[in-house]
């Protein structure tokens, strides 16, 4: 067949002998990727009469969109909520390192600190796009600090605050700048919460609930303001109770469907899925309320990757001991050490779910949350090439970004 050359002078790559995940199902095709999109090989074949340049041979490994953490604290020795001079080179090495876990994008995110933290640190985080250098950066996740005294958890007491008169504006002084945010995580039965709802959202930044002793009409008014995610599910929260379920009934909520989220979306939370956070049961019970919803998130803390010991979280110091984590002295829960494909697999496994329902977890909803579902999340036609080879136990086996290799598992000592 003649080449396309005269379309573009880019190869064009066949990835054969595969399982693709897309519309929801696995199926048996090839994958054809050029220049960083996902082409459609139809339009390929007779719109520009062209064929593959380069023919990848998958060995019937699965091909899955990559994954998307919209809540890491950080990992690898590095704390995304320390004020340093040289943040960026943090962000750097936490992007490099979580390639190895099918991690393409992902959200920084600062729990509850002082004002002059967010000052130092958000100016150095810029949204950028994945490659060999690592994991595209989508915005940063501010956890706090306006949150509840009584569902703290892991953030600092001194550093909480409350809105005052002028709430959007008290907001943007404590933070400095929401030029690179993506995400908010708030308590909305505080006080003057629902301006501030408004007045984020309508900058297209996602409103999270958490760290919250909010009732369920509280929460079903924020989520009429503007707010579409639940931060850590069933973590920092009240407890569900059957005469008021509190945050957690937003799950089945009947009065969701009449709330005009922007375009359309539905309400997602976020669950650590680390056999530490939630018990099995509760995760399944979750899964079976509102599976659509489900978005699969790290909590990860600086420890992730490293050996038990001390840490930090922010402002605190953390101890590490096997898969769980807490505050230094205590038995407060503070974070995970969870990888992102262990998630995945914990939650199919926990669950019983379909494998391509525990990839979608960690792809397709948190970029439907973050409303990128046309370019990321997903392996339809002309979105980002950023996919996973993985094996039928659902490890990683090779990350892409942009159509090029940018980790793969090294067999040589196998």
């Amino acid at each position: 067949m003649p080449s396309n050359k005269s379309v573009s002078d880019a190869p064009i790559v066949q990835f054969t002998n595969c399982r693709i995940l897309r519309d929801h199902q696995l199926q048996r095709e090839d994958l054809w990727v050029r220049e960083g999109k996902i082409l459609n090989p139809e339009k390929l074949f007779f719109d520009e009469k062209g064929s593959a340049d380069v023919q990848l041979d998958c060995k019937d490994s699965i091909i899955a969109p990559g994954f998307i953490d919209v809540q890491i604290n950080g990992g690898f020795g590095v704390d995304f909520s320390l004020a340093t001079d040289d943040f960026k080179s943090g962000v750097d090495l936490v992007s490099q390192k979580i390639l190895s876990h099918g991690v393409t994008s992902f959200c920084p995110t600062l729990v509850t600190s002082p004002p002059s933290v967010y000052h130092q640190v958000l100016p150095q985080i810029s949204v950028r796009n994945g490659g060999a250098h690592g994991a595209g950066v989508l915005g940063a996740h501010l956890e706090g600090p306006f949150i509840s005294k009584e569902k703290k958890g892991a953030h600092p007491e001194h550093c909480l605050r409350t809105f005052e008169e002028g709430a959007f504006q008290d907001l943007l002084a404590t933070y400095g700048s929401l030029d690179c945010v993506q995400i908010v995580t708030l308590a909305p039965e505080m006080r003057r919460s629902s301006e501030v709802i408004r007045e984020l959202t309508k900058r297209g930044i996602c409103v999270s609930l958490g760290h919250s002793v909010a009732n369920l009409s509280q929460a079903e008014e924020a989520v009429q303001h503007g707010a579409t995610f639940i931060t850590h599910l069933f973590n920092a929260m009240l407890p569900f109770h059957h005469r008021d379920p509190g945050i957690v009934g937003l799950l089945t909520s009947d009065k969701i469907p009449d709330v005009k989220i922007p375009a359309g979306r539905r309400v997602f939370y976020g669950m650590i899925s680390d056999g530490i956070h939630t018990n099995p049961a509760a995760l399944r019970i979750a899964h079976r309320a509102h599976p659509k919803g489900l978005v699969l998130v790290t909590d990860a803390i600086a420890g992730m990757g490293l050996a038990p010991g001390r840490h930090t979280l922010g402002q605190q110091v953390v101890e590490i001991d096997g898969l769980n984590t807490y505050i230094a002295g205590t038995k407060t829960l503070s974070g995970s050490v969870a990888t992102m494909d262990a998630c995945v697999r914990h939650f199919q496994e926990a669950t019983g779910c379909s494998v391509e329902t525990a990839l979608e977890a960690a792809s397709l909803h948190p970029a439907q949350l973050l409303g990128i579902e046309h370019k990321k999340g997903t392996l339809n036609y002309d979105s980002d090439a950023d996919f996973l080879m993985l094996n039928d136990s659902l490890c990683v086996q090779a990350t892409y970004i942009a159509g090029e290799e940018v980790w793969r598992q090294d067999v040589s000592g196998m």
